[in-house]
């Protein structure tokens, strides 16, 4: 039995069923980020490009993939289909949004993207190692 199928059975026998109404609002918040960040998508691509510049191209490609990784992403957690995947391809998307740019914003606002990036990355972090859950739609028999 190697790690990573250790990891997943651990996971399967150890999710609360409480976890998955936080699995369903995160993938809610993704799907509405999604949104927000196609209205928002040019002065976000800005302040990844003041850090880290990219060709045109790339930036085009950047920011449909954050796009379309949020909405799908986000439509597979709140049904719990491939939640390990969907969690994984929003991964470096905030890591990105943590080291780029909420990096350079104050820290202690009244409502700081920093904190809440921090909070979701580490949701999905939980949601890559213990999985989908009981209320989802790949739920099966229950682990004993």
């Amino acid at each position: 039995m190697n790690l990573l199928h250790r990891i997943e059975l651990w996971g399967d026998r150890h999710h609360p069923r409480w976890m998955d109404i936080v699995r369903i609002a995160l993938g809610l918040f993704l799907c509405i980020k999604g949104v927000e960040f196609v209205y928002n998508m040019s002065s976000l691509l800005g302040a990844v490009n003041s850090k880290l510049p990219l060709p045109a191209f790339a930036m085009v490609l950047l920011g449909h993939y954050v796009f379309v990784a949020h909405l799908l992403g986000g439509i597979l957690l709140i049904l719990g289909a491939y939640t390990r995947i969907a969690s994984l391809i929003q991964v470096p998307i905030l890591l990105g949004a943590v080291f780029f740019v909420n990096a350079s914003r104050e820290l202690w606002r009244p409502f700081p993207e920093l904190i809440v990036s921090l909070i979701v990355l580490f949701l999905l972090v939980y949601f890559v190692i213990a999985g989908d859950g009981h209320w989802s739609i790949e739920a099966d028999q229950p682990v004993k």
